[in-house]
């Protein structure tokens, strides 16, 4: 029996990268032998175990066979005869398929270590194309490793627009396709993740909301990129470089799908877009079964994110108003989060990365004076329903003051 370090530890010890996920596979071993040893069995489609002690995850070496659609349709076979060429050959990339033994010696057989020096994410066979998953994983790698100057080999990415094309994508379940995409998220360079898909012809098929966007004109005096999807992307790329929450990144993405839904006649106008995206995104939102909290953010930012850029010369009952939907109230951290994306929109413009956006502060500052007005502070005269009005009005003159006291500064 032989035990091998495999995958993402592999790759990212030899890029020098931190690592916590460890997969080891065993070769030349049967199930009972490691049973014996006090493993524990937790696969349901081929033996995977839990070390005894160490709880990590080890596999025994096999290999797969296409039976079905989607990444779900393989039948896998495990057996001591499987060698550790075998076993690797079914991976995804190339700098994926290499094994580490405990001395530190590496197994390469198909060229990862080279292909990591080249800066290339290239498939290690031609089976790459019977995993419909992997078109979101190579993409995601792409997002994760964009820093380090890493793209998607030319041929690679040639099975990836083959496998789009044989309609496989369908066969994804949503939850794995919102489990990819939600990572990728959270890489810093999340935008290259939604450019690779695009490239492939993905996009339209997984996300076709956000595909429809490319290609859509904005005013130019406002938007100097132009282009809808464009715009999108960049701001995503400013969530990414103050490390946003996913919840902040995904309400982000699909702030301006309405602006796809804009009358052909009204273009490059984009009135009522807010109210437009409401729809594509609560679609987009319930197809990916997106979690509750991240969609309602998606939501309130998608239909009020130009409340935010007009804040300043809103009249103080229009903000407080908007806090209240806002739910200013019980959840600070959404209208913080809301703050936030608003912020992205607004610097993810050509030429206006750096701009400042005083609009968050003075949100954020009203939001803090509405939360300082508490009913305990009222007159002991003030009773039943006219607690409420007297909390209303005491919180809009708050804001009122504020504004007051902006505009000193600004004088």
């Amino acid at each position: 029996m032989r035990v091998y370090l495999v995958g993402g530890a592999v790759r990212d010890h030899l890029l020098g990268h931190p690592y916590q996920e460890k997969d080891y596979v065993v070769v030349g071993a049967t199930p009972d032998q490691l049973l014996a040893q006090g493993y524990q069995p937790v696969g349901k489609d081929f033996p995977v175990f839990l070390h005894p002690e160490t709880k990590e995850e080890y596999a025994l070496a096999r290999t797969e066979r296409k039976s079905g659609r989607g990444y779900h349709g393989f039948e896998f076979y495990t057996d001591p005869t499987v060698s550790l060429e075998d076993d690797l050959i079914r991976r995804d990339l190339t700098i994926n398929a290499m094994a580490m033994d405990n001395d530190g010696n590496i197994y390469d057989p198909y060229q990862g270590q080279k292909d990591l020096e080249q800066r290339i994410l290239r498939h290690v066979s031609d089976a790459f194309v019977e995993d419909p998953l992997r078109v979101l994983r190579i993409a995601r790698f792409a997002a994760r490793y964009k820093g380090l100057g890493f793209s998607v080999a030319t041929e690679t990415l040639a099975l990836m627009k083959k496998l789009v094309e044989s309609g496989e994508l369908d066969a994804l379940i949503s939850e794995r396709v919102w489990k990819e995409t939600s990572r990728a998220l959270m890489e810093n360079h999340a935008d290259e993740y939604f450019h690779v898909l695009r490239e492939c012809g993905a996009l339209k098929v997984l996300f076709p909301e956000l595909d429809a966007l490319y290609g859509i004109p904005q005013r130019p005096e406002y938007h100097p990129e132009i282009d809808c999807g464009i715009h999108t992307m960049m701001s995503l790329q400013q969530a990414c470089k103050a490390n946003y929450s996913l919840d902040v990144r995904f309400a982000v993405l699909v702030h301006d799908l309405g602006k796809a839904l804009t009358p052909e006649d009204e273009l490059p106008r984009h009135i009522m877009h807010e109210e437009r995206g409401v729809r594509p995104v609560t679609e987009i939102c319930d197809r990916l079964k997106v979690p509750t909290n991240t969609k309602q953010l998606a939501l309130a930012v998608c239909k009020e994110h130009l409340k935010c850029h007009q804040a300043l010369t809103l009249k103080p009952g229009t903000l407080w108003r908007l806090l209240q939907r806002l739910d200013v109230l019980r959840r600070p951290e959404r209208v913080e989060a809301y703050v936030q994306a608003c912020e992205c929109d607004s610097r993810g413009r050509l030429g206006l990365e750096d701009r400042e956006y005083p609009q968050a502060k003075y949100v954020l500052d009203a939001m803090q004076v509405v939360r300082n007005i508490k009913a305990q502070d009222l007159p002991p005269d003030i009773q039943g329903p006219d607690i409420g009005e007297m909390l209303i009005q005491r919180r809009i003159k708050a804001i009122e003051e504020l504004k007051a006291r902006q505009l000193a500064v600004v004088v």
